[in-house]
């Protein structure tokens, strides 16, 4: 595609990043004036990142079920609503390849025994036959949809080793593979050269229409990795390390690219966890080159690697190929000096040495002298796709096993691999039966504590009134993610994870102390059990090239679902109903806002866990008073239910651990037009009867965490018309761009300014565009006056504001087919 630039062109723009490469191939590909755009990326050079938009269409999307489910609900709505205005139904489809992974839904309900996984995938069906049938239906309705059943692993991971091939045709040429999805750790497949990142569930919708994703043309960060890591430093080191310091470097909303002598020291599954760690530490994504090491993975994966070989290196993609490239700016981290960590007790970022953990502890809980370990869970793409990790983790259950350590019994202990190759390979090398016997049995093939479906504590932990901790190999350990009991989550590896189980307490200096005694009474350390880097090796080359993986459950051949271009809502459902979003009638942003008030007033690093329904349902909250209502004693959790919009809208804010300042403690609590004190829903439907707008304030990283859709959907169906922080993260300040909500910036302490009866408007809406931002937000409060500040809208581009102006996606869709 490039060849369609003329050769000065070509000269000049050889300078950029792999991944402007890529968007400007992209552009070549599908516009028909690309020169406009291609004006942008000489800019670039000339520039620096300009204030630009550019279109973007990915080759595929990639879903998980709890996003996904939502988004296809979305769809099938639109189709009815096309229909109801003469329509095609079928005109609403999928104009590009979906792959959407059942892998949200198990829960540890079970484990400590052979038969867990099979227990915890019957309770799945169980619980979502609903709407797995409304999957099956989709999958024959849309016809480049597939479905990947329940079972079958993580949606990363099997991106990783099933679904890409590096490149695709477009028009009888090669061009690159690019993937959008609706999970922020979509990233992962930039570990192949494959440029992919995490969107919300609308911008998906908009790309499976067929439509481009606008986006701004980004800063690109190079980051040059050196040295190696040291033996007994885990690829899960390096990536918690990376993440720390590029989250302090701040490359949010920026791509960044690794380079690097260290790269000839880092396996395709080693990059895999550090570039799916690329939310953690902000970036839009993390991009690998192409190599030999790309190429070897995807061959024991499978995967033809001729036709992307070629392509890489005629398109300079390829490592070390091309005159040398312009970056935004360079950074360089030494991997030498990682030492082994974990990360907590409520950030990726937090990343603490082993020796320092009871002192991280104790700072974090001063009232606190130690804590149980209640789950100790190897679980996430984000390492149990990388093979190493695994027999290392194995081969410390192995020596401790033969040392006669056991666990604790208040550890509740789970392994959940990514993939079936993986448990297939742990139980071919002979390690599966050590991690058995300290109740690391297999739970299931999917995310699982990684997503808060951590089950039950085990009864010796639950209720004791002790500090309750988790050690998990996953990539989040967001306040009240993991398990509501359970107050600190630290990030660690899977051999650490082990080790922390046979410990049991977060005050064992792991670096130091005895994890407990042998059979003889003698003290048993960590230096004892942990593998040297030869033996991992000595198991690894002793795999076959190929491992034997499970056989595929057949209840999902069996289940039945209906047919049809329309899918037959039932109304008494309280899993799948049609969303509301194309008969609201948005009136998008059409004048300046007056006599607003705060729903909310929050402060630093409120995550999409705090904003979005994510987890159980517990008991008090008005989502489970609806399913009483209906019939539906037994909540469940909010992951189910995300097709069902009456439930999602009650659980939105439905947070423990969320403070807003506006009310005397932490929780779904806020204050109603009356002053009095109820849940954030009730309060917004009190504030909506009387037609009062209402704003959400907070300070710095909004919404940082997952792409989650409902996050942005309940704060538009709050009727909650901007929301107003020290800065957001990228991919919640598009969804709510995406939900019609207006983004704002400014460098106030709003729990200072903002009181319950402060009456609030926005100016400046009117003459909102690209080149005039600066809005004024006025503030009046009784017995203070009226005082006002300088703000500015967090919006990139025209196409955004047109965006806000129409009322979001959903209204402009709705428009399409009306």
């Amino acid at each position: 595609m490039l060849s369609r630039l003329n050769a000065t062109d070509r000269a000049t723009l050889a300078a950029l990043p792999r991944s402007l490469v890529i968007l400007l191939e992209n552009i070549l590909a599908h516009e028909a004036d690309p020169a406009p755009y291609v004006a942008h990326f000489r800019q670039w050079l000339d520039h620096g990142a300009p204030e630009a938009e550019i279109p973007f269409r990915p080759s595929r999307i990639l879903m998980q079920d709890t996003a996904g489910v939502a988004a296809l609900a979305d769809l099938a709505a639109l189709r009815d609503h096309a229909a109801g205005h003469g329509f095609a139904p079928e005109t609403v489809d999928a104009a590009i390849p979906i792959d959407l992974v059942i892998d949200h839904s198990v829960h540890v309900d079970h484990s400590g025994t052979p038969d867990a996984a099979a227990r915890n995938l019957a309770l799945e069906y169980a619980r979502n036959g609903e709407r797995y049938r409304f999957f099956k239906w989709a999958e024959r309705a849309f016809d480049r949809l597939t479905i990947v059943p329940p079972g079958q692993g993580i949606c990363h991971q099997i991106n990783l080793e099933r679904l890409t091939s590096g490149c695709v045709r477009h028009e009888g040429r090669w061009m690159a593979e690019t993937v959008i999805g609706t999970d922020s750790h979509t990233t992962m497949v930039n570990a192949l050269g494959v440029l992919g990142w995490g969107v919300g569930g609308i911008e998906a919708e908009l790309a499976a229409l067929g439509a481009p994703v606008p986006i701004a043309l980004p800063r690109v960060v190079e980051v040059r990795l050196e040295g190696r890591l040291a033996d007994g430093v885990t690829a899960t080191d390096a990536a918690l390390f990376i993440t720390a310091h590029l989250r302090r470097a701040d490359v949010v909303d920026q791509i960044v690219e690794f380079s690097g002598p260290a790269l000839d020291h880092l396996t395709l599954p080693d990059r895999a966890a550090i570039a799916n760690m690329c939310p953690e530490y902000g970036a839009t994504a993390a991009l690998f080159p192409v190599d030999e090491a790309t190429l070897a993975y995807m061959a024991a994966m499978g995967r033809p690697v001729e036709d992307y070989q070629a392509y890489a290196r005629q398109t300079g993609l390829w490592r070390d190929a091309g005159p040398p490239r312009l970056y935004s700016r360079r950074l360089i981290l030494d991997l030498g000096v990682v030492e082994p960590v974990m990360a907590g007790p409520s950030r990726p970022q937090q990343i603490v040495p082993l020796a320092a953990l009871p002192a991280s502890l104790r700072e974090h809980f001063p009232q606190d002298d130690d804590a149980l370990i209640a789950i100790a869970a190897i679980t996430s793409c984000t390492n149990t796709a990388n093979p190493a990790l695994m027999v290392a983790a194995g081969l410390i259950a192995q020596k401790a096993v033969a040392r006669g350590l056991s666990v604790p019994p208040w550890v509740k202990t789970s392994l959940a691999p990514g993939s079936p190759r993986i448990a297939a390979m742990l139980a071919f090398a002979g390690l599966q039966e050590s991690l058995d016997a300290l109740g690391f049995h297999v739970v299931g093939f999917g995310c699982t504590t990684c997503v808060g479906n951590s089950g039950d504590l085990k009864p010796e932990a639950a209720g004791k009134g002790r500090l309750l901790a988790a050690v998990l190999s996953g990539n989040r350990n967001f306040e009240n993610r993991i398990h509501p009991a359970i107050r600190a989550n630290y990030l660690a590896s899977p051999p650490l994870v082990v080790a922390a189980a046979l410990a049991g307490r977060m005050g064992v200096n792991l670096a130091q102390d005895a994890l407990g005694t042998d059979r003889n009474g003698a003290p048993v350390f960590l230096r004892d059990l942990w593998p040297d880097a030869a033996e991992v090796a000595a198991v690894l080359q002793g795999l076959p090239d190929r491992v034997e993986t499970p056989s595929v459950d057949r209840t999902w051949a069996c289940l039945e679902a209906p047919d049809g271009a329309q899918f037959p809502w039932d109304p008494a459902s309280t899993m799948v109903l049609p969303p509301p979003f194309f008969a609201r009638g948005a009136q998008g942003l059409t004048g300046d806002l007056h006599g607003a008030r705060a729903l909310l007033v929050l402060g630093d690093n409120v995550t999409t866990d705090h904003i979005s329904p994510i987890g159980r349902i517990e008991a008090s909250s008005p989502a489970a008073a609806w399913l009483r209502a209906h019939g539906q004693g037994n909540p469940g959790s909010y992951g189910e239910r995300r097709a069902n919009d009456r439930v999602m809208l009650r659980g939105t804010f439905d947070n423990a651990r969320l403070v807003n300042h506006l009310a005397d403690g932490p929780g779904n609590r806020a204050l109603g037009p009356d002053g009095a004190e109820t849940s954030v829903f009730e309060a917004a439907q009190a504030f909506a009867a009387q037609g009062i707008p209402l704003l959400v304030f907070a300070g710095e990283r909004y919404g940082t965490g997952s792409a989650r859709d409902w996050a942005a959907k309940g704060t538009a169906l709050l009727g909650i018309g901007a929301v107003i922080a020290r800065s957001f993260e990228r991919i919640h300040r598009a969804n709510l761009v995406a939900m019609g909500v207006l983004p704002l910036v400014w460098d106030q302490d709003a729990a200072a300014l903002v009181h319950a009866d402060s009456r609030i408007a926005i100016l400046g809406i009117d003459g909102l565009s690209v080149d005039r931002r600066d809005l004024i937000i006025e503030i009046d409060t009784p017995g203070e006056g009226v005082r006002r500040y300088p703000a500015r809208a967090d919006v990139g581009s025209a196409g955004q504001i047109a965006l806000l102006r129409d009322g979001g996606l959903f209204a402009r869709f709705a428009r399409r087919f009306g």
